[in-house]
């Protein structure tokens, strides 16, 4: 309810904390001096801290889970970790709302999870609301409380992730020939080809692992059959394969992946 005209800069920086997408180059700063200037908004042109503030770059280092990386020098960290430092240094400002721009870019799958993760931590633990732009969907989708996506033609469709995938959303966004959204898995699949239909027997992770085979080589998981319809059956000993022309077996996915790149060669 507020009007950001009306707020000076230091004011305006005591209520919004903004991490960008590029990497920042600091030479012979520690971590915990980088996160002191998130205290600049407070601190004025001297730029004295004070016992106070001390404690809220403290606490920052501690929300972000960088307490043993205080006294490194900055420029040696690694990508992720320089990432969450930027983190800690936006919450030094005391923000109500944190604003973040790709914040995953150049991290590793485990780093991704981990931040997004801290990020909703956040949120749960005080009085903070945390704005993230990322192409990184599955992610969002899994750690988000509100989405709002932006779909071809310009309109937003706004609401829980959930909501969202129901109203088929997603799909409608990023869905095309060679890619298809799961809903009940919040995934995306690539298909690689028209290999025709498809049928999976069997449960648990065997099965579904041997569906993504299916679907990486351009088949299509459905549910009846006929006897032109490749059948895949998963079990503890490896699959057996079968239709009316030809049949097959192995111990690993590898040797499934084979049979169906030979079978639509031979096809």
């Amino acid at each position: 309810g507020a009007d950001l005209r009306s707020f000076s800069q230091s004011e305006l920086a005591r209520r919004l904390g903004v991490v960008l997408t590029e990497r920042i180059v600091v030479e012979a700063l520690s971590v915990r001096r980088i996160v002191e200037l998130g205290r600049y908004p407070h601190s004025g042109w001297f730029g004295r801290i004070t016992d106070a503030d001390r404690r809220v770059v403290d606490w920052a280092i501690d929300a972000v889970g960088a307490r043993h990386l205080a006294e490194r020098d900055f420029s040696r960290l690694s990508d992720g970790e320089r990432q969450r430092v930027m983190i800690a240094r936006a919450l030094a400002q005391e923000p109500m709302l944190l604003v973040l721009d790709e914040p995953t870019a150049f991290l590793d799958v485990p780093s991704r999870v981990e931040l997004m993760g801290l990020l909703r931590q956040l949120t749960r633990d005080g009085r903070l609301a945390v704005v993230v732009s990322t192409h990184d969907l599955e992610l969002a989708l899994r750690t988000a409380d509100i989405i709002w996506l932006v779909i071809p033609g310009g309109e937003l469709m706004t609401g829980a992730p959930e909501d969202v995938v129901l109203a088929g959303g997603v799909g409608q966004a990023f869905e095309g020939r060679q890619i298809r959204f799961h809903p009940e898995e919040r995934a995306f699949r690539l298909l690689t080809g028209d290999g025709g239909d498809a049928t999976v027997r069997g449960s648990g992770l065997r099965a579904a692992l041997a569906s993504a085979v299916l679907e990486r080589e351009g088949y299509a998981i459905v549910q009846a059959s006929d006897p032109r319809t490749l059948s895949v059956h998963a079990h503890e000993s490896g699959w057996n394969a079968l239709d009316q022309d030809s049949e097959g077996s192995g111990a690993d996915f590898a040797s499934l992946s084979a049979f169906l790149r030979r079978r639509r060669t031979a096809a």
